[in-house]
């Protein structure tokens, strides 16, 4: 019998499936040193406690993958005993988000509460954890019990023999028989092993008492790790090893390899909690092609759902898109005929439409529509809703003093994020065209307009701060400087969604309307903000004059109703951005970032060493 045929009729235990291990967790793990494993831990969802009767479903999103449990059955006490093994890297993402929707429709379910966990924080056997309202943080809206148990580096080398050893231990004795031991050869895949079986058992078998104890299988392993590896594909999922990487070997091995809890093991391959609860109609327009989920180039362009990394938790983070709309943008944005149009009029009707929903947001009837606009966390406010008496007071709303610290306050060599948005940083403009802004006739002096110099900027950092509807849209300083003038441009309003930014046939951020201030520092020399109008948008008020002084942190102005965007550019070599906001723009890839978060440091700043301040304005 060959190879791969041995391979499948191992026994699996409850929640393995041979095949699918590798699409849902170890296969994704990009390869790590030793210096970066920081360990595995073993999550599991066992109930929770809701305040009415549906079907439930879990959903834990950790890094940039997402898994789910089974659907419950219709009661406010869900039971999924539901677990997932999840890798944790020095560096990497510790903290797990923990989301749970009732399943009330066939196309998309409702999030009702949500909680985080830090994994490297817990070592617990049972946990109760409050479920929280995703619009107001401080609302309790359920309780959700856990398990969570984090084995170390040196514990899964430990423990890395015994669960080889169980794969075939079919009489769980702790020993293998010549025959077992057979078996797990032939499930290592090594063609070579495979023909001298018996001679390796022999060489196993120290003691000589016609068994291989889990020491003697260890001894084995390591010794033939050496010279012939015997491990070249995984026993439980069949996946292909790189059979000199003996440490993400084990670490596969790991993930893949069933404890034997009993637990369900939860679904993977999702990149979203949000399209992980998808129901069947969801599913099947992925399946003829009707939407698509991506990461990185195109996602923004081609797909009904644009996909982000939040910083602070770095994992996925969905916006979706009536489809509906979407169509309509890629009519207009993503070709000539739609261009053509808005050069024939559609501009002005943009214009129009703009104003006018400006003066209804400045009403008091539109005061019902607050309680309708999407889950925003209304914990945060400086006021309660009942406080507002029209849409755009509350649109505009103001967040209570700390909800938002700023990084290394005191040090004005250190310049944060100025917007709670979706961020793109580049180095240089051509990045920024290389890998975003794809319009033919974008340039610094289009952007800045005609009454300020390019040429301090044209070979400068660019930062892209992308507010939508439901973020804060106070923006604030991000340096600390005088501000020497105001430029007002005015223009048109196209849509500043991805769809459009990545079009080759318009150019948003040089075309529509938008305000340029200039700002003048002593760490990073001149700084160019722009505050950019979009569909919806406008009205830019800004709350610091021409002269002002700006400390970094400040308050300098507000977008009323829609999205919109701001533009920070910097001199060429004056700033060094964060690694990780370089790195997220060059996949394509937006980050999720909040006022006050560290955004890089001045190039002649002193070289005193900054704590890791990425997360640092989240409470």
């Amino acid at each position: 019998m060959g190879n791969d045929s041995s391979r499948l009729h191992l026994p699996f235990r409850h929640g393995q499936r041979p095949g699918k291990a590798s699409s849902s967790s170890s296969s994704l793990h990009k390869p790590l040193t030793a210096d970066h494993f920081a360990g595995i831990a073993l999550l599991t969802l066992r109930s929770a406690e809701m305040k009415f009767k549906d079907k439930w479903l879990a959903c834990v999103s950790f890094g940039e993958q997402t898994f789910r449990t089974q659907i419950s059955d219709q009661t406010d006490k869900p039971v999924w005993n539901s677990e997932k093994k999840l890798l944790l890297e020095k560096d990497g993402p510790h903290v797990a988000r923990i989301s749970v929707f009732e399943t009330n429709t066939v196309s998309s379910n409702t999030l009702v509460g949500y909680c985080e966990i830090n994994l490297l924080e817990y070592l617990t056997q049972g946990e109760v954890l409050d479920l929280l309202n995703p619009s107001s943080s401080d609302l309790i809206v359920g309780k959700i019990y856990i398990s969570c148990s984090v084995e170390d580096p040196v514990e899964t080398e430990k423990s890395f023999a015994r669960r080889i050893l169980s794969i075939v231990d079919y009489n769980q004795d702790g020993m293998l028989s010549l025959s077992e031991f057979s078996d797990l050869i032939n499930a290592f895949g090594n063609r070579l092993a495979a023909e001298k079986k018996e001679e390796l058992f022999k060489a196993a078998d120290k003691n000589g008492d016609g068994v291989v104890s889990m020491d003697e299988l260890a001894t084995l392993l390591a010794s033939q790790q050496e010279k012939e590896p015997l491990i070249t594909c995984c026993p439980v999922c069949g996946e292909v090893l790189e059979v000199s990487d003996k440490l993400n070997n084990m670490i596969h091995l790991t993930l893949c390899f069933d404890e034997g809890t009993g637990n369900q093991v939860m679904e993977g391959g999702f990149l979203t909690d949000t399209q992980a609860s998808y129901g069947w109609m969801f599913k099947l327009s992925e399946w003829v092609h009707y939407s698509s989920y991506d990461v990185g180039l195109n996602s923004g362009s081609s797909a009904s759902h644009i996909v982000v990394l939040d910083r602070r938790s770095k994992t996925l983070v969905e916006e979706t898109i009536d489809s509906k709309i979407v169509l309509s943008m890629r009519a207009i944005y993503q070709s000539k005929i739609g261009i053509g149009l808005m050069d024939k009029g559609a501009k002005e009707f943009l214009l129009s439409i703009s104003e006018k929903q400006g003066k209804k947001m400045n009403t008091t009837e539109s005061a019902k529509d607050i309680p309708k606009f999407g889950q925003i966390n209304l914990a945060e406010a400086k006021y309660p809703v009942e406080h507002f008496k029209t849409f755009n007071e509350f649109f505009v709303r103001e967040l209570k003093p700390g909800v938002r610290p700023i990084a290394c306050k005191e040090r004005d060599d250190v310049a944060i994020c100025g917007a709670d948005s979706r961020l793109m940083a580049f180095t240089t403009v051509d990045d920024s065209k290389r890998f975003w802004i794809k319009g033919r006739k974008f340039s610094m002096k289009g952007l800045l307009g005609p009454e300020i110099s390019s040429n301090e900027f044209d070979h400068g950092s660019l930062v892209i701060f992308r507010l939508a509807p439901q973020d804060y849209h106070r923006f604030h300083s991000p340096v600390s400087g005088t501000i020497e003038k105001f430029i007002d441009i005015p223009g048109a309003l196209y849509t500043v969604n991805p769809i459009a930014v990545n079009s080759k046939y318009c150019n948003v951020f040089t075309e529509n309307k938008r305000v340029v201030s200039i700002i003048s520092t002593a760490e990073f020399g001149k700084v160019a903000f722009i505050a950019i109008g979009a569909t919806m948008v406008g009205s830019i008020t800004f709350s610091k004059k021409a002269g002002d002084h700006v400390k970094k942190g400040d308050e300098f102005g507000y977008f009323s109703f829609g999205g919109s965007t701001v533009i920070c550019v910097f001199e060429k070599d004056s700033i060094t951005i964060d690694e990780d906001l370089l790195a997220n723009s060059a996949r394509p890839l937006e980050t999720l970032v909040c006022v006050g978060m560290k955004l890089g440091v001045a190039k002649n700043s002193s070289n005193v060493e900054l704590p890791n301040l990425e997360t640092f304005a989240i409470n």
